[in-house]
């Protein structure tokens, strides 16, 4: 059977086809359930598309001198009309050209003309290239061929680490992919030919495995992953491909598990929690707590990485500390709370470092969860606020991790198999939890401080003072839980 034997009654699109190469599933779920509710957006989301439609923006003016075809999304007819007529015209670049062959739809982010052939440009928020942009290439290319576009290069266009602001000359990499774009182009007209078949039948069923999180995480997990039951041996600590392994042997459960199973330190610490019901306590504890000395400053910081960096030496998706708390607990019992937030799009880190300094002063250790991201905020603060650098590393000088001191020593049955503090503080100090909080997650508490510091003058007066104290709430959450999970552990010994 030929390719053109086979009808195809649903209109793809280069994001419906890359999806149908991850998955046919998804691809169904997408064209016939665009309204599913799993396609709703939260902070996180709106953040990430907001942030590949700027930098899509700023990547035109990197290409100038071309045409726009400037018509809103739905406009299938017109924009493949309005792209028609900027070639008819001979325009040297076009941004969002339009064009549609073998039942798909594809826009492309700038489409440059080489003398009598073309160079296709597809524009990513990323720093780098990946391999699953290939294909994305791929269909756009195929398209346009089969358009009568002599298309013989094809480039990707992503945002450069090297980049440092001020200077934004090189915030843009250009890498030629037209080979590996080659190579996959024959099979693209089958490709194509089996997304449509599928379209035109029932939902498909497909067996769950890597390709539900990879390369991008699937909306409709809940939907095609099972059930499973509590204490699962697929939540052992760090137990990977084994638990498949150990599933099909019969384990099912932690419960299941004899005694001469072999497993790692940590993991077999779980599996005795979890089949005793309590909580497991080593030896060595006493003696990791002993390095914690008070006064002592428990610190949490939050950030932002914007893609195009606003700030000086700063580069694309660097972390840069523009919230912190801390709560410093005394000798006496007594407990001190600072607490320091950024307020408009103004470089925060010399402010936040002069009220860092006077919170930690006097303190002789300084505690975090998973202290070598607390190390980096303070070392680029160092580096960007030269007139505190001694006091800053002197900071970092004194930094304990609290982490490793929960993992290599404590195990709860209600940790799950992971020492993230969202597990570890419910489980240690259940009247402390992360559901009661409007924000209760890292990459949200993230996406809305990039918010509140660069949209804030489209907000409500009322709306962003409740976002301030939702986040402050937030990041003092993991300071006040950080003290509460030290003393809940003293207990222990």
């Amino acid at each position: 059977m030929s390719v053109t034997d086979i009808t195809r009654p649903a209109r793809l699109s280069k994001s419906r086809f890359t999806a149908g190469l991850q998955c046919h599933k998804l691809l169904w779920l997408t064209v016939h359930e665009p309204g599913a509710p799993e396609f709703e957006r939260d902070e996180r989301s709106s953040v990430v598309m907001e942030r590949g439609i700027r930098v899509g923006e700023l990547a035109r003016t990197y290409v100038p001198r071309g045409v726009l075809i400037d018509l809103p999304y739905y406009a299938y007819a017109e924009r493949l009309a309005a792209t028609e007529e900027a070639l008819r015209r001979g325009e040297s670049v076009i941004y969002e050209a339009a064009f549609a062959a073998d039942g798909v739809f594809v826009s492309v982010d700038i489409l440059e003309r080489r003398g009598s052939s073309y160079c296709l440009v597809e524009v990513k928020s990323t720093a780098s290239v990946k391999q699953q942009h290939i294909p994305d290439v791929a269909i756009q290319t195929h398209v346009l061929r089969q358009s009568g576009i002599d298309v013989t290069r094809m480039e990707l266009m992503h945002l450069d680490r090297r980049c440092a602001y001020p200077d934004l000359s090189n915030l843009f990499a250009r890498q030629d992919v037209t080979a590996a774009v080659e190579a996959l182009l024959s099979g693209i007209p089958w490709t194509i030919a089996a997304q449509g078949l599928m379209l035109s039948g029932p939902q498909p069923t497909v067996a769950v495995g890597d390709h539900c999180s990879a390369p991008y995480a699937c909306p409709f997990l809940q939907r095609c992953w099972p059930t499973l039951p509590a204490d699962h041996v697929s939540t052992l600590y760090k137990i990977r491909e084994r638990a498949r392994q150990l599933d099909e042997d019969g384990y099912h459960t932690i419960h299941d598990l004899p005694d001469d199973v072999q497993l790692g330190a940590i993991a077999d610490r779980q599996r005795r929690a979890v089949q005793t019901g309590r909580l497991v306590v080593e030896p060595g504890l006493s003696e990791a707590l002993a390095a914690i000395v008070p006064p002592i400053a428990f610190l949490d910081f939050e950030t932002i990485a914007l893609a195009v960096p606003v700030w000086n030496s700063c580069h694309p998706y660097d972390a840069v500390p523009v919230q912190f708390s801390c709560h410093v607990l005394h000798e006496s019992g007594e407990v001190r709370s600072h607490a320091w937030l950024a307020d408009g799009p103004e470089d925060p880190r010399p402010a936040l470092a002069e009220r860092l300094v006077a919170a930690c002063a006097g303190a002789r250790t300084v505690v975090a969860y998973n202290a070598p991201f607390e190390r980096r905020c303070l070392e680029q603060l160092s580096a960007v606020v030269p007139h505190l650098s001694l006091p800053l590393m002197e900071i970092a000088g004194r930094l304990a991790d609290l982490l490793p001191v929960v993992r290599n020593h404590v195990y709860h049955p209600d940790f799950g198999g992971s020492f993230s503090l969202k597990r570890v503080l419910p489980a240690l100090v259940p009247e402390l939890n992360y559901g009661s909080l409007a924000i209760g997650d890292g990459e949200i508490a993230s996406a809305e401080l990039e918010r509140l510091l660069f949209g804030a003058e489209q907000m409500a007066p009322e709306f962003r003072d409740k976002l301030r104290r939702d986040l402050a709430a937030y990041c003092s959450q993991d300071t006040w839980g950080l003290v509460q999970v030290f003393n809940r552990l003293r207990t222990m010994i």
